[in-house]
């Protein structure tokens, strides 16, 4: 089949499968991987095949960079400590645990290291479908953890890879010459490439092209990937360390026009992302189990169910291990403030989700070796990881439901509290502004009287709740113009207060998205309204 003809298969594929989860009320990458299965029994379709390179190279990155820009760094400050933990000591455990597993179940050594490298990592895509029963510290710890221990993962992924095809030897001091290059370079190299976008944006910004400011966010991280990638350094790292470099950037540089379009943008590449992903790896299963006989599905179903009880258990007895373990160590007070009861740890271990990381993994392993003979067991590989990820999803996603109401997690109201803080703190900066303001704008007393009232009254009420004519007329035209400039230029003021909250660690970073999302659309709306003036 030709590549615009596949095009549209998947785009028909994503639209009609997406419309059918909804239906349903089914997490869509279930009906994605499922849709995959199917287009498999068609025969032009059945020999797709994308180069493994291209999983990594273009899905990875986007998907990566967006959830590091969205994740709230000052979390991850709090709770660094079992963030670490698990992004790295507990990956690398995982896929000790499932390699061990599937070599007893047949695999060789190098296949059995791959496919533990591949479903070691958690997701925070996948999280996302169970993100509403859990509080937001909940949430934000594992999607904080899926950012780091894809990095891990990865480097396991390459050297169990590089041993299977030959291209890597195995020794205490060559292997940790590769973690540690690419750990270090993977952040250096991603701290790099975020001062130098920062330093780009603030130079496009000043051409007011919001086109040319998100093509240099695109860029963005395929160039931290690269910049990685060239010193044989970690592109995984690099992409998330700029993400968060440029997630506390970002509010202050670009313009309320071209923010817009970056969260269009980005909902909407996501979404195909992810769901053409899943479709993918359908295809792929079908091709895996044409390649496997009727003893080796076998075999490979077994493990499917094996491999994904025992992620299930490896990462319960870790969380319970590694707790009572820091908690014999670390007896300071500020740190009995923070821990989490028993019941919020069986859900997180149930939240622990496989998806588009494992599944971009698992159709990078290569199809040959160096010496020209196929890569073993490259099938049982694609197989399991789907297996694994369907088991995740479905299993795991309709028993956590239960068991987080079994939980009876505290409802979370920091961000309430904190999002009531931003609104205030903004509207406030806008009457201390609006005096000086309205003076160098050259607004009508009238005006600017009227606008006092209107933020006094809005003021007034967000803390009394703690909560939530004629356009040929000369005159009217002058004053709306007057107002929608002044209400444009106070926006400003209201955006630095905001992100001067969430610098001085007062509000959280999702709580600034929030408020400056609501900030944006409102600039927007005031810019059309003043050109159409």
């Amino acid at each position: 089949m030709h590549g615009l003809e596949f095009v549209v298969v998947l785009g028909c594929t994503l639209l009609v499968g997406g419309a059918v989860a909804h239906k349903l009320r089914v997490a869509p990458p279930v009906v994605y991987l499922t849709a995959g299965l199917l287009l498999g029994f068609v025969p032009a379709l059945r020999e797709t095949e994308l180069p493994p390179d291209v999983l990594l190279l273009v899905f990875l990155p986007l998907l990566l960079y967006w959830e590091s820009v969205t994740t709230s760094l000052r979390a991850i400050r709090r709770d660094l400590r079992g963030i670490v933990l698990t992004g790295t000591l507990l990956v690398a455990v995982t896929a000790w645990s499932v390699a061990a597993l599937a070599h007893a179940l047949g695999l060789p050594w190098g296949p059995a290291w791959v496919l533990g490298a591949a479903v070691a990592p958690t997701d925070a895509t996948a999280v996302g479908v169970v993100s509403r029963l859990l509080p937001q510290r909940n949430v934000t710890l594992l999607r904080a953890e899926s950012l780091i221990n894809d990095g891990t993962a990865l480097v396991v992924y390459s050297l169990a890879v590089g041993v299977t095809v030959g291209s890597e030897h195995l020794g205490a001091a060559h292997v940790s010459g590769l973690v540690v290059l690419s750990y270090g370079g993977g952040i250096v190299a991603g701290a790099v490439v975020a001062w130098l976008g920062i330093l780009l944006r603030r130079r496009v910004r000043r051409l007011g092209d919001p086109l040319l400011d998100n093509l240099t966010i695109i860029l963005i991280p395929f160039s931290a990937y690269l910049v990685a990638e060239q010193v044989e350094a970690s592109g995984v790292l690099a992409v998330v360390v700029c993400g968060l470099i440029m997630s506390q950037a970002g509010p202050s540089l670009g313009r309320a026009v071209a923010r817009r379009q970056t969260e269009a943008f980005w909902s909407l590449a996501m979404y195909l992302l992810n769901g053409a992903l899943f479709v993918l790896v359908g295809l792929e299963v079908q091709a895996a189990v044409r390649g496997l006989s009727g003893a080796a599905l076998t075999e490979a179903v077994v493990t499917v169910v094996a491999v994904a009880c025992a992620l299930v258990v490896v990462r319960f007895l870790f969380l319970f291990v590694a707790v009572y373990t820091i908690r014999m160590v670390d007896r300071r007070p500020q740190q009995r403030g923070r821990r989490m009861g028993h019941r919020a740890r069986v859900v997180s271990a149930l939240a622990g989700f496989r998806g588009a990381v494992s599944l971009a993994l698992a159709l990078s392993v290569p199809y040959t070796l160096d010496s020209g003979g196929p890569f073993p067991d490259r099938d049982t590989i694609v197989f399991v990881t789907a297996g694994v990820v369907v088991f995740t999803l479905v299993v795991q996603g309709l028993v956590l439901p239960a068991v987080a109401c079994w939980a009876q997690l505290p409802r979370d109201t920091e961000s309430e509290r904190e999002l009531t803080l931003a609104r205030t703190a903004a509207s406030r900066a806008a009457l201390d502004a609006l005096p000086a303001t309205a003076a160098d704008l050259g607004t009508d007393t009238e005006i600017t009287e009227r606008l006092w009232a209107e933020y006094e009254t809005h003021l007034s009420t967000m803390q009394a709740t703690g909560a939530a004519s004629d356009p040929d007329s000369g005159p009217l035209l002058r004053r709306r113009r007057q107002e929608t400039s002044l209400r444009l230029a106070l926006l400003e003021h209201k955006r630095s207060a905001v992100i001067a909250l969430r610098d001085q660690h007062r509000v959280d970073d999702a709580v600034l998205l929030r408020v400056q999302e609501q900030l944006d659309a409102e600039e927007v709306r005031l810019t059309q309204v003043r050109d159409d003036l």
